[in-house]
């Protein structure tokens, strides 16, 4: 099998990122930094382009580059477990985030009706929320 070399912006433009986000990984040590050979230009492993594309999924699942990381350096053939651990304490941070987002979302429907209701000169029950005149559930 032989392995293409890839500049930055090739890499880039197949993993579909742009080169900032390249080397932000690099910076972050997701994603390592090839030698740059006098008067020329790093050439990137075609593997490189899996390992991205490996970041920004796990990042769309919510996953920070700390854990990404992490991740990363779990043998495949055994980590399910790990694996399995990491992603249920993602699950469970996201169920309370979704939880404290839906107490948010009631709050300002509610403070939204009210400012529907409300007749004219009165004080706007969002602004009393906000300065701290009134509770949100008044």
């Amino acid at each position: 099998m032989m392995v293409t070399e890839l500049t930055i912006g090739k890499l880039a433009e197949a993993a579909g990122v742009n080169i900032e986000t390249i080397r932000y990984y690099q910076r972050r040590g997701l994603l390592e930094e090839p030698p740059k050979p006098l008067g020329g230009h790093r050439r990137y492993a075609s593997e490189q382009v899996r390992h991205v594309r490996f970041i920004k999924r796990a990042q769309a699942l919510g996953f920070t580059l700390e854990e990404v990381g992490t991740l990363m350096r779990l043998d495949p053939n055994c980590a399910c477990a790990e694996t399995q651990e990491l992603a249920e304490r993602k699950l469970e941070l996201i169920e309370h985030k979704m939880a404290d987002l839906a107490a948010i979302r009631q709050a300002l429907s509610g403070l939204v009706k009210q400012c529907e209701s409300g007749g004219d000169g009165a004080d706007c029950p969002i602004i009393d929320v906000l300065t701290g005149e009134r509770c949100p559930d008044e």
